[in-house]
C-alpha cells in the first residue's frame, strides 16, 4: 500500500549548477564550475567533504603517475599536492600510493571549496527528482530546514550511486554483465600506537605474499568475519596506520536496510582484524589501539549510467584515444574478487592478482566526454565511479584520482552548457581548451 504525500515546499532558483555528492568528483566539479564564475550549490549527505579519502578512511591515494609522468592533473594535482604538503614522511616528488591524512585532506577540500565561492549544504539528502521530458525540472532535498526544491540550469550527479539518474527514471547498469554481481565492499579503519620499527621491517602484509599474517587471520576460526587476505595499509601519521582490509560481500547500496547492516558488520570486522593483527604480529600491533572506523562503508560498485558512450574493456586494452577525451587513466583493472575466486585464492590455486592488467610505463587510455552524459536528458552530467563503462573498466575508473579528473570536466562542461541547458551541445574544442588551460592532461 502506498501513501500519496502532497504538500507545498519552498523553491530555490538561486544556483546555476547544482551538484549532488561532495566526494572527490563533486568537489572537483564544484571548484571547476565556481572558478568559471558560476553560482554553484554542492549538496553532501554527511558532515564532511572528500568522501572515501576523508570520512571513508582510505589510507592511500591510488597512483597519480603512469610511471613516467603525472597524468591526473589540474584540480586533481592541486588537491594531491596540498594534501601531501603537511605529511613530513612523504617526499614532495612521491606520486604513487601516497598515504592520506584524512583530517588534513578535509581541510584541503574545505579551503578550496570556500576559496572558489561554492555554497555547501551538509547533512542534506536528495530525496526526489522531478523530470519533465528531456529535462530535470528540480530536485527536492531534506535537512534540518525541512524540504526544499532546488531548480538549476545544469545538475551534476556525483553521488557514487547515480542517485539523480535513478531518481529521474533513467536506465543504468549494475554489476557485471552476466549475473549483475558487484565487487565486495570494505570498511576501513585506523590503528594507533603501532611499532614503526617492526612495521617497516616485517614481512609484507599483503595478499600477494602467501606467507603473510593476513592468511593466518582469515583461516583462523577466531575471526569469522575475516574470510580472505585482502589487506592494504599505509603509515598515515606517527605510529598510526590506516587499513583498507577485509571484505563485506553483496552490499547493495540501494538497499537502506542491507547497507545499514553492512555498517555494523564492518565495525565488527575491523575489531576482529585488529585482534588478529595483535595475535599474529604482536611485535608490530601488540600494543596498538583501534582508534577509528570509517563512517561509511567503502562501496566499490553500484549503479553505472548508460551514457552516450560506454568505455569498454577493448578500449582499455587498446589504450584508446578519443576526439572528445577530457582526461586519461592508467590505473589497472582493480576488480575485487568474487566469493568463488576468494575461495580459490585461499586454497592456493591462484595468487589474487592474475586478473590485474597493469599498463607499461607511459601508457594510458582516454576518457571521453560522452561517457559523462546520458542520451535521454539534456541538463544532467555524471562524474566519479558512476560514469558509463563496463564492469571491468569500472574497477579502474572508480578510484579517487580519476574521480577528480571526471569531476573537473563535468563542472567545466556544466558551465558551458548552462546557457543553452543542453550538455549535448557543449563545444568539445572549447571544453578541452579550458580544461587544458586549467592543467588537465589528455591527448
Amino acid at each position: 500500500m502506498n501513501i500519496q504525500f502532497v504538500r507545498e515546499i519552498p523553491e530555490n532558483t538561486e544556483y546555476e549548477i547544482i551538484i549532488a555528492g561532495g566526494g572527490p568528483a563533486g568537489c572537483a566539479a564544484a571548484i571547476a564550475a565556481a572558478r568559471c564564475r558560476a553560482n554553484v550549490l554542492l549538496i553532501e549527505a554527511s558532515g564532511s567533504l572528500g568522501g572515501m579519502g576523508t570520512i571513508g578512511l582510505v589510507p592511500a591515494w591510488c597512483p597519480f603517475s603512469d610511471k613516467e609522468k603525472i597524468i591526473y592533473r589540474g584540480i586533481a594535482l592541486e588537491i594531491f599536492n596540498k594534501a601531501k604538503a603537511g605529511m613530513r614522511h612523504v617526499k614532495k616528488e612521491d606520486a604513487d600510493w601516497v598515504p592520506i591524512d584524512p583530517e588534513a585532506l578535509k581541510r584541503v577540500y574545505d579551503e578550496m571549496i570556500m576559496d572558489a565561492g561554492v555554497t555547501v549544504l551538509f547533512h542534506t539528502q536528495v530525496v526526489s527528482v522531478n523530470r519533465q521530458g528531456n529535462k530535470l525540472d528540480y530536485i527536492v532535498t531534506a535537512n534540518k530546514g525541512g524540504l526544499t526544491a532546488y531548480k538549476g540550469n545544469i545538475y551534476i550527479d556525483c553521488t557514487g550511486d547515480a542517485d539523480i539518474f535513478a531518481g529521474a527514471g533513467l536506465p543504468y547498469d549494475y554489476g557485471d554483465e552476466q549475473n549483475h554481481d558487484i565487487q565486495p565492499s570494505t570498511h576501513c579503519f585506523v590503528l594507533t600506537n603501532v611499532d614503526e620499527y617492526h612495521y617497516h621491517n616485517s614481512p609484507v602484509l599483503h595478499m600477494n605474499n602467501p606467507e603473510c599474517a593476513a592468511y593466518d587471520i582469515a583461516r583462523s576460526e577466531k575471526y569469522p568475519l575475516i574470510t580472505d587476505a585482502h589487506c592494504c595499509h599505509s603509515l598515515i601519521g606517527p605510529r598510526t596506520v590506516g587499513f583498507n582490509a577485509g571484505h563485506l560481500w553483496n552490499v547493495d547500496s540501494r538497499d537502506p536496510i542491507g547497507a545499514s547492516k553492512a555498517l555494523m558488520q564492518g565495525r565488527q570486522l575491523a575489531y576482529q582484524y585488529h585482534q588478529g593483527l595483535k595475535e599474529y604480529l604482536p611485535e608490530t600491533y601488540g600494543a596498538s589501539y583501534l582508534a577509528e572506523t570509517s563512517l561509511v562503508t567503502g562501496i566499490r560498485e553500484s549503479r553505472r549510467i548508460k551514457g552516450e558512450y560506454t568505455i569498454t574493456y577493448e578500449d582499455y586494452k587498446n589504450r584508446k584515444a578519443f576526439p572528445d577525451e577530457i582526461g586519461r587513466n592508467c590505473y589497472f583493472l582493480d576488480v575485487h574478487q568474487t566469493k568463488e575466486e576468494r575461495d580459490r585464492i585461499m586454497r592456493g590455486e591462484r595468487n589474487g592478482e592474475e586478473d590485474f592488467e597493469p599498463y607499461a610505463p607511459g601508457e594510458s587510455h582516454g576518457i571521453p566526454y560522452r561517457s559523462l552524459i546520458p542520451k535521454e536528458v539534456d541538463n544532467l552530467i555524471a562524474a566519479g565511479r558512476i560514469i558509463s563503462s563496463d564492469h571491468r573498466v569500472q574497477g579502474s575508473i572508480r578510484v579517487m584520482p580519476v574521480c577528480l579528473v571526471t569531476g573537473q570536466a563535468a563542472g567545466t562542461a556544466a558551465v558551458l552548457a548552462s546557457q543553452t541547458g543542453d550538455t549535448h551541445k557543449v563545444d568539445i574544442m572549447q571544453l578541452r581548451r579550458i580544461l587544458g588551460e586549467a592543467g588537465a592532461y589528455f591527448e
